[in-house]
């Protein structure tokens, strides 16, 4: 099942020109399996947990881990919001609720 990946605004573009090479290597070989895998494993795509629909693509490079959120358009179309690099066992819930603005704003322009 081929997927493709879209970007909404710039958010995940701006965070992603601010990585070093090896992590963008890493993030670019994630999405490939995201493309072409049928099931994903949990590893680099997992639910969030109270939310409808939204994942958080996971990379981690060394000790550093990653975050980039995302959500499924139509099955096989995944759209990126918002990344971060993640400090703390918890994922802050501002980036969580940034994001969910993020997919109510794709989807409400996508309806309009």
């Amino acid at each position: 099942m081929a997927r493709e990946i879209r970007f909404y605004k710039k958010y995940f573009i701006e965070f992603y020109l601010e990585l070093d090479s090896t992590v963008q290597e890493k993030i670019e070989y994630v999405f490939k399996l995201i493309k072409t895998v049928d099931k994903i494993p949990q590893k680099f795509l997992k639910h969030i947990k109270g939310t409808d629909g939204l994942y958080e693509i996971r990379i981690k490079v060394g000790s550093n881990i990653y975050r980039i959120f995302c959500c499924f358009d139509a099955g096989r179309i995944v759209i990126l919001f918002n990344g971060f690099q993640k400090k703390s066992q918890k994922t802050p819930q501002k980036e969580i609720n940034k994001a969910l603005k993020l997919k109510q704003e794709y989807f409400e322009k996508k309806k309009g």
